[in-house]
């Protein structure tokens, strides 16, 4: 019997036409199309929003405290050979959607290979309360607003099978940064069975998400224009003097005052929070005075400084000039000044503020697969191909070794196995399989064939879904992919049909 039998079958009745435009015909056959698992992930723009203010504000915070998607050591399993080989497609013809690109922006290289500019992380709090990360890609659909990463790392398969929370795609991400903002999930769709029978077949998952958004700073405003800002807003006192105060009260200004103000009184040297404070004696009163600690006894020794001539005769003419004034022989001129202790108990001082008012300034930055391109989707295909992988592990080998950092994109590059391979474990009856040494965090990385290196775009073939240790020396050596067949094209396209929300308007306002 096949091992992919136990799929609900959907053949095509051709393949897709070239140039973004997204269309396929489905046979109407006794055959049932696939259940896909459709699940809501924000309700409106306002939600949106605030859930990229979750991941950017100080700075990306959360972004860079976020660890990847990690692996138990037993769950690092070893591959059997399933029974479909190499040329075997069992629920229709191969079909392809071809990709789009986009030329904005900058993108790296990888020893000599062009990154993608589709590619980056997709970032989620999990049922746990941690922040994670696995990898991703955008890829081409009618609203060019999808995101293609593994199952898992949409549903939180560990006991509760909801989705993620706060899930966003930040493509291009390196080092902490969003070079190309945050994307926010919309409405996640994968197959049935990975949602309520944890079938890692169907290990895959394709995102909508809104239109991208990044935060351009703030501005201060009036408290009127304040009063109207239907985005993030804060208040930010600003200290002011006594009679700037005066003028706004009158104005009836936003403006208020703390504190009183007080003396310093004279204490002991060893009242509580006692300060010690210096006063400028005559040297008669110096010399009288005790050495030690207390009030009145000698602060150290006299100090002298030399002037200038106009300094000292305007030092030594003054009112409350108590030290000495004095020149040697070669006509330099000095000031000696004499002081003894005080220790107080400080006064306070009364202070004045107004409230200033300040806005975030956000700015809509369109459509992903306007400002990154995405890559082409490809179903029904051999498994014996070339194919790129690329994204970011971090986890470290069961053996505890840790090669990666998930800080920049990594990537693999090989030809799939001529077999198909089973993991019973994850009910795996047919996955293709990769030479591969990336481990967790690059959970969700593309698998692209006929790779561009020079327009750095391929079709989407897989996303890589687990990890394997096929030689059992306690390291990853191997990964694999669902098989992208007709049914998970069928889901793809109903994914397709969400509209990205846009969060800000014009000015940088929240959308309601």
């Amino acid at each position: 019997m096949n091992t992919r039998a136990k799929r609900l079958a959907l053949p095509l009745a051709g393949a897709v036409a070239a140039s973004g435009m997204i269309a396929a015909s489905f046979t109407t056959s006794a055959q049932a199309a696939p259940k896909p698992a459709s699940e809501t992930l924000v309700k409106d723009a306002a939600t949106a929003y605030s859930v990229a203010k979750f991941w950017l504000e100080a700075n990306g915070a959360a972004l860079k405290k976020a660890k990847e998607y990690n692996w138990d050591a037993k769950d690092v399993t070893k591959l059997v050979r399933g029974d479909m080989n190499s040329g075997g497609t069992d629920d229709g013809k191969a079909g392809k959607v071809d990709p789009t690109g986009s030329n904005k922006g900058p993108s790296g290289k990888v020893k000599n290979i062009n990154l993608p500019r589709t590619i980056g992380k997709v970032f989620f709090v999990d049922s746990k309360g941690q922040y994670r990360w696995c990898s991703g890609t955008s890829i081409q659909a009618r609203h060019r607003n999808l995101v293609a990463t593994a199952g898992h790392c949409v549903y939180d398969l560990d006991g509760n099978k909801h989705v993620m929370d706060k899930w966003v795609f930040v493509p291009g991400y390196h080092q902490g940064k969003a070079p190309w903002g945050v994307y926010v999930g919309q409405q996640a769709f994968t197959h049935y069975n990975l949602s309520a029978y944890e079938d890692y077949d169907h290990d895959y998952a394709f995102v909508a998400v809104s239109n991208g958004i990044a935060f351009a700073g703030s501005k201060e405003v009036s408290f009127e224009e304040y009063q109207k800002w239907q985005g993030d807003k804060w208040i930010k006192p600003v200290e002011i003097s006594r009679e700037e105060y005066g003028k706004c009260l009158l104005n009836l200004g936003h403006c208020w005052a703390e504190g009183k103000d007080t003396k310093a009184e004279l204490v002991g040297p060893d009242y509580p929070g006692a300060v010690l404070q210096r006063k400028e004696v005559s040297k008669q009163q110096y010399d009288r005075a005790k050495t030690g600690k207390g009030n009145g006894n000698k602060l150290g020794e006299p100090v002298t400084e030399p002037v200038t001539r106009s300094e000292w005769l305007k030092i030594k003419s003054s009112p409350g000039f108590k030290g000495r004034a004095w020149a040697d022989k070669r006509g330099n001129y000095y000031i000696t000044r004499y002081y003894v202790q005080e220790w107080v108990k400080p006064g306070s001082v009364r202070k004045y503020y107004r409230d200033t008012f300040h806005v975030a300034l956000a700015k809509d930055l369109g459509a992903l697969g306007n400002v990154v391109g995405g890559q082409g989707l490809a179903w029904n295909q051999k498994v014996n191909q070339k194919v790129f992988v690329f994204g970011y592990p971090a986890d470290a080998h069961p053996d505890g070794d840790k090669p990666y950092s998930g800080l920049t994109a990594k990537h693999c590059y090989g030809t799939t196995a001529s077999k198909v391979y089973k993991v019973d474990a994850f009910k795996v009856a047919a996955h293709i399989a990769l030479k591969c040494s990336m481990t967790g965090g690059a959970d969700g990385s593309p698998w692209l064939i006929k790779y561009s290196n020079a327009k750095r775009l391929g079709l989407l073939n897989g996303v890589t879904s687990l990890f394997h240790d096929q030689d059992g020396n306690n390291r990853v050596d191997y990964s694999s992919s669902p098989y992208f067949d007709g049914e998970t094209y069928a889901i793809y396209d109903k994914a397709s049909y969400v509209q990205p929300l846009k969060l800000v308007g014009p000015q940088g306002e929240v959308r309601s």
